[in-house]
């Protein structure tokens, strides 16, 4: 193996990805898992988890999953160390799991703000915090991949109202700049893929009520993502090959941003 394919080789490595279940992490969870990583993914619910394990088996991945609602602190915690004892060390966390919620700003319930924050940007915070002294401090080597979004770098265009989903996006963005200055002396990368639109549950709603053609206006590229647009970003902050980039930000996005 050349010295370029073996600063992607993930053999020996292990990854929990929050949010795995389905969408960008499984995308993410292939990508990693076809390059060797042992794996841990989670979601709130076990059938979709089961799910996705059996997929990704099917692959010759090796992968196990642990049921957790990252809306709550105990949850976290017992993430945290479950997926330490199944690994013994954590080598990638990928902070993928979110929400979001469309209502006007007049109108926008309080509630629904608290959720998507608390989900969005809070619950990075904690995970990381909890994999950073467990598992990554004490190794001296980390690499903690956020999932942000375009949604963050942005306003809305006027094709959606989700003010609380785009400002938390942009919380992740200045999480991840501000975590990589922290936590860089101790050999933990951190950086951030900002996705455009890519078909998702959370981004059916809206591909179905502006149509594909509308959304893409605008797009150098002319297209959304697919099922494999996510995975060389990603598979670049999570292994060697990124280990001299930190507290970035990558849209992954057909250079929506760009123009």
């Amino acid at each position: 193996m050349n010295s370029v394919l073996k600063a992607f080789d993930l053999t020996g490595k292990n990854a929990l990805i929050t949010g795995g279940s389905r969408g960008l992490g499984l995308q993410v969870a292939e990508a990693l898992g076809d390059q060797g990583a042992r794996l841990v993914i989670s979601s709130r619910k076990a059938a979709d988890l089961e799910a996705a394990v059996k997929h990704l088996r099917d692959r010759g991945i090796t992968v196990d999953w642990i049921a957790a609602d990252n809306a709550k602190d105990d949850d976290i915690v017992r993430l945290a160390d479950e997926t330490i004892a199944k690994l013994g060390r954590i080598d990638v966390l990928v902070n993928n799991a979110g929400a979001t919620w469309g209502a006007p700003a007049e109108d926008h319930p309080i509630d629904a703000w608290d959720k998507v924050m608390n989900l969005n940007i809070r619950s990075l915070f904690v995970l990381s915090q909890q994999i950073g002294k467990k598992s990554m401090i004490p190794n001296r080597y980390g690499r903690i991949v956020n999932l942000a979004s375009i949604a963050g770098l942005r306003g809305n265009r006027g094709l959606t109202q989700t003010i609380a989903y785009n400002t938390s996006k942009g919380a992740v963005v200045n999480f991840t700049r501000a975590l990589a200055g922290d936590w860089g002396k101790y050999g933990i990368t951190v950086n951030a893929l900002a996705p455009g639109f890519f078909p998702s549950k959370m981004t059916h709603g809206t591909i179905k009520t502006v149509g594909i053609e509308k959304l893409v206006e605008g797009v150098p590229l002319r297209r959304i993502g697919d099922d494999e647009d996510l995975k060389g970003a990603a598979l670049l902050f999570a292994s060697d090959a990124g280990k001299h980039i930190t507290g970035q930000i990558l849209a992954v996005d057909g250079g929506i941003t760009a123009v």
